[in-house]
């Protein structure tokens, strides 16, 4: 009898120990091991308006993040990986409006501190002032906001908006991208974005530092398309909208490609790539300063230089046509240097063969 009953006992107090033990495990120290970013179980979203009343809410499908051991808090957003639920509508966000063959990624910064969070394993949730920075295009901006922290266990937590963020378009330096996808879409957009967001962390193990990957920038990384062969009216629509970035550059006065249209490039060659059923037509144009014949010649010599840039990474010359239009057709009026900068561009058109 003593001995089922010693059986009984031990059973009992091993049954009880597990959530004894767990419980123990709530640590007052917020920053335990450091916390690693849940990019499936996150969200960042914003809001945008065209036509003044209709409202579209976008986010990222890609996000990496950690939290140092003394709260150091940083969260990077891959651009290519927006998401407005439409493939040309990436597309045009990608290429015009955040140009991320330029800047490939958003990153915020901002440090927990200690003292506001040590009671959190006991209250679960602490709502507090958050002052932070974010970064995007080269632009900083610090702010503060009010955040959400919730433990939803000794080893997950979520940082969340409690309001919506507000920017201007101008501040982030993307009033030109506004304008170039109130072109390309024909609609007009309000400069203001509005962004919110839910990031959850999962502890770090012990011994086993927080982690962040290194950001992807190869073209289209992480970019919510298909992959392999482009159907006819996804090749149609990207080299639509190419020719409206305005990024194929040449010093002035020159036929050479400027360095810096190499992140373009790039992307232009994987595109290619993959709409192989299709011949592309490249097209350099000029603005009207300077003689009929001069403007004819250069932009004949711009668009081959594109033309053997592609052919030199491994395009097919006869895949590609190189004309030039010179001043001939110009898409906005001559009448000032930034219309004149417009009308100085390579155009890319899809040829089914």
């Amino acid at each position: 009898m003593k001995i089922a009953l010693l059986r009984v006992f031990c059973v009992v107090a091993l049954l009880m120990a597990i959530p004894l033990g767990q419980a123990s495990a709530q640590s007052s120290d917020p920053f335990e091991y450091g916390w690693n970013l849940d990019g499936d179980a996150s969200e960042l979203r914003f809001l945008s308006v065209k036509k003044s009343k209709i409202a579209e809410t976008s986010s990222f499908a890609t996000l990496s993040g950690l939290i140092t051991e003394d709260g150091q808090a940083q969260v990077r957003v891959l651009l290519d990986s927006v998401d407005t639920k439409v493939d040309l509508r990436n597309v045009r966000m990608r290429f015009l409006f955040f140009e991320t063959f330029r800047f490939p990624e958003a990153v915020i910064t901002t440090e927990l501190s200690p003292e506001l969070l040590t009671d959190l394993h006991i209250t679960r949730r602490k709502e507090i002032e958050l002052p932070y920075s974010f970064t995007l295009r080269g632009v900083t901006l610090d702010r503060t906001t009010d955040v959400a922290v919730t433990l939803i266990d000794n080893d997950r937590v979520v940082v969340s908006s409690i309001t919506p963020i507000a920017f201007t378009l101008e501040e982030l330096d993307l009033e030109e991208g506004r304008k170039k996808l109130e072109e390309a879409a024909n609609v007009d957009i309000t400069p203001i974005g509005v962004v919110s967001f839910n990031f959850v962390f999962d502890r770090a193990q012990q011994g086993t530092p927080p982690n962040l990957p290194e950001a992807v920038l190869t073209p289209a990384a992480v970019a919510l398309e298909d992959k392999g062969e482009m159907t006819e009216e996804a090749c149609l629509g990207r080299f639509e909208i190419l020719s409206k970035t305005g990024n194929i550059f040449f010093p002035s006065g020159s036929t050479r490609l400027d360095d810096k249209s190499i992140p373009l490039l790039e992307n232009l060659y994987d595109i290619v790539n993959r709409c192989p059923s299709f011949r592309l037509e490249i097209a350099g144009h000029t603005d009207s300063v300077g003689s009929d014949q001069q403007n004819q010649t250069i932009s004949e010599r711009r668009a081959a230089s594109v033309v053997t840039w592609l052919r030199d990474k491994g395009i097919p010359t006869d895949r590609m046509i190189s004309v030039g239009y010179g001043e001939a057709r110009p898409i906005v009026a001559n009448d000032t240097p930034a219309n004149r900068a417009r009308n100085r561009r390579i155009e890319f058109t899809a040829l089914v063969d």
